[in-house]
């Protein structure tokens, strides 16, 4: 029996699980589900990689199939705000996925191509919306969409929310809501700009919580090669090329960088693409589409373009360059070891790159292992003249030194020590029909539609 009955879902939600194959729940899902099924406010921290999506979209498909909620044209039910339009997709194929046998509908809205087919839809009576800040506003402002009937809400990835500018749309949003209602809130990090956020958005939240050590899991294998900036390319031409290396991410720190690596590994006849924010949305779907077809080898990204992307069969990671972040890198390696495969995450680390590769032991608890297939040196002639910040030159910092003549440092090799890999548990409640959510904030404001009307 899978561990997924313990939680109050209905049969046709437990059947779609079974569908998928799921046995446990995750540490995330295992303390949302049996609050969020009870319908009280959820504030969640929790990385990528860790099953969040189930942990929100399974309760949404729950009450509204379990309480029969009909459609109503511009209106819908449930709210997914999302960052990006790709994470959006993401969601509706989970809705997709877990909803496969209850008649519960969804609709993306997103930005970056026409908004006449969203509209249509939208029109046409939605149980579940997920939107992106910028068009979901855009729709709002034309009278296409209300949030009066609104039941639930869910704000994804908050942090990359506010990374990327969306915060005056967010308080808008926000404003925009009804005041009963269940809202759940996810982000990576919780630095005080989100805790501000959370405080406006959720009524007295239950925390619940993933430490990044519950990301790393021991089916990720996790190394570091030691290397100058210059040798970075070749570094990862030849790894590519090693044999062993099915479908990668490469992890750069700048757009401009990801171009520069993925136009490198073209050249050295490797199937690469690069993702970032400079691209358009097009161009960035296009690009995950060859990616999940396995049409390119390679896709060569920034942090916030890749961050929500889920593409399974990723065997390789690699980190071309150190986040400046330590959390980052968690975010990073989450893209593989998934669903019960195995994993490898490698990252570069130049001399001057040491002290973010200790923040990053630090957070995750143990040191990296220098990778022991790391290829010979590399003559002189075969290395590139690189840089700390895009690929296109070396450092002032570098450039001077060189002149100088003075040595070149690296990490010793005393520096790299063992290594040591490192869930949660909750107990559902028996739900309440007609409690939790609704009843718990006082009485509506002026324009809020009855809440269980169908």
């Amino acid at each position: 029996m899978s561990d997924f009955q313990q939680f109050n879902l209905i049969a046709a939600l437990q059947q779609a699980i079974q569908d998928e194959g799921y046995e446990l729940p995750t540490p995330i899902q295992q303390q949302t589900l049996p609050v969020a099924l009870e319908g009280q406010d959820v504030l969640g921290c929790a990385q990528t990689g860790t099953g969040k999506t189930a942990a929100f979209v399974l309760p949404i498909l729950n009450d509204l199939a379990d309480n029969g909620f009909k459609t109503v044209a511009n209106r819908p039910l449930a709210l997914i705000l999302a960052p990006t339009r790709e994470l959006a997709i993401q969601i509706g194929d989970s809705c997709d996925a877990y909803g496969r046998h209850v008649d519960v509908s969804h609709v993306l809205v997103y930005g970056g191509v026409g908004q006449g087919r969203q509209v249509q839809a939208v029109e046409e009576g939605v149980h579940i919306l997920i939107a992106t800040p910028g068009r979901l506003m855009d729709l709002m402002s034309q009278e296409h969409i209300y949030l009066n009937r609104l039941q639930i809400f869910v704000l994804d990835e908050a942090d990359r929310m506010l990374d990327m500018g969306f915060l005056p749309d967010l308080k808008r949003i926000i404003k925009s809501l009804p005041v009963r209602r269940q809202s759940m809130f996810f982000s990576a990090t919780m630095p005080d700009s989100i805790m501000n956020l959370a405080e406006r958005l959720l009524y007295q939240p239950v925390m619940v919580k993933v430490d990044a050590e519950h990301t790393n899991v021991d089916l990720i294998d996790q190394r570091v090669i030691f290397a100058e900036y210059r040798q970075k390319k070749p570094l990862l031409s030849q790894l590519l090329k090693a044999g062993d290396v099915g479908q990668a991410i490469v992890f750069t720190r700048t757009k401009r960088g990801a171009d520069y690596v993925a136009e490198y590994l073209r050249r050295d006849d490797i199937e690469a693409v690069a993702i970032h924010g400079n691209k358009s949305q097009n161009a960035r779907q296009q690009a995950l589409d060859k990616f999940r077809a396995d049409k390119v080898q390679v896709l060569v990204a920034t942090d916030l373009a890749a961050r929500g992307i889920d593409v399974e069969g990723i065997t390789h990671i690699i980190n071309f360059e150190l986040p400046v972040e330590p959390e980052v890198y968690v975010h990073r390696i989450g893209r593989t070891g998934r669903a019960g495969a195995n994993g490898i995450a490698i990252t570069f680390c130049s001399p001057d790159e040491a002290i973010r590769l200790q923040k990053i032991e630090r957070l995750i608890g143990f040191k990296l292992l220098e990778d022991g297939r790391t290829p010979e040196p590399l003559p002189e002639s075969e290395t590139e003249t690189g840089s700390d910040d895009d690929g296109s030159r070396p450092s002032s910092r570098n450039r001077r030194r060189r002149r100088k003549g003075g040595p070149r440092t690296s990490p010793s090799k005393s520096d790299v020590g063992g290594n040591a890999r490192n869930d949660g548990g909750g107990k559902s409640r028996k739900k309440s029909k007609g409690k939790g959510r609704r009843g718990r904030r006082g009485p509506p404001t002026a324009g809020d539609a009855p809440q269980k009307t169908p």
